[in-house]
């Protein structure tokens, strides 16, 4: 029974958690950062201001969870699809990760908080980049470190790689739709533009693309 009792508080918690994190983030879309408040929030989200004052005491450490669980929200880039092996099959299923996990609405919704309001508060910058962005960036740094280990590719410079790959990814995903609230590509144009991605790292880094000749 207590075991019962206790699975049905955590799935409550759950569900209150994430009504908060959704109605700060259309109220920190609507009002902004400073025009929000934890007590708006609360009302919005259908919990008492003590409830969500117990697990987000500050609107900073709100927004921090927002950011941890919408980068944390999509699949993992070291996971076993991608340990060292096929270079191929396992930046195509990095890179489709990445497009899933930035093509969403709500990661359009932070990063357009975060522009917004960096002026005024670059804390939420230095939360976006440090807590959600760079954990990302690395895990996939560490991918390709981990394939040049094994020798089945040719990265010197994995944190170059690693720019040149998810740039390549978000510069069609996600920076569009930052300007043109229209912007949403079909899947197959997602597909070919991560293919694309794929194809340019394996002419660069594959183990049997052209390397410099030392003498």
């Amino acid at each position: 029974m207590t075991a019962g009792l206790s699975e049905h508080h955590q799935q409550l918690a759950r569900r209150k958690r994430e009504a908060i994190t959704a109605a700060a983030t259309r109220l920190f879309l609507e009002r902004g950062y400073d025009g929000t408040s934890l007590a708006k929030i609360a009302q919005e989200a259908a919990v008492s201001k003590s409830t969500l004052f117990k697990q987000f005491p500050t609107k900073a450490a709100l927004f921090e969870a927002i950011v941890t669980e919408y980068w944390k929200g999509g699949p993992d880039p070291a996971a076993p699809a991608t340990q060292p092996g096929d270079l191929r099959t396992g930046l195509s299923a990095i890179g489709f990760q990445y497009a899933d996990l930035i093509g969403r609405p709500a990661m359009a919704a932070l990063f357009r908080i975060v522009i917004a309001e960096l002026p005024r508060f670059p804390e939420l910058g230095r939360a976006q980049f440090e807590l959600g962005k760079l954990p990302y960036f690395v895990s996939v740094q560490h991918y390709l470190e981990a394939q040049h280990a094994a020798g089945t590719a040719v990265v010197p410079d994995a944190e170059s790689a690693t720019n040149q790959f998810l740039g390549m990814i978000a510069n069609y995903v996600l920076w569009p739709r930052m300007l043109l609230a229209d912007w949403s590509p079909a899947p197959a144009d997602v597909g070919h533009a991560v293919d694309e991605a794929v194809t340019t790292m394996l002419a660069r880094y594959g183990r049997g693309a052209d390397q410099p000749q030392h003498s």
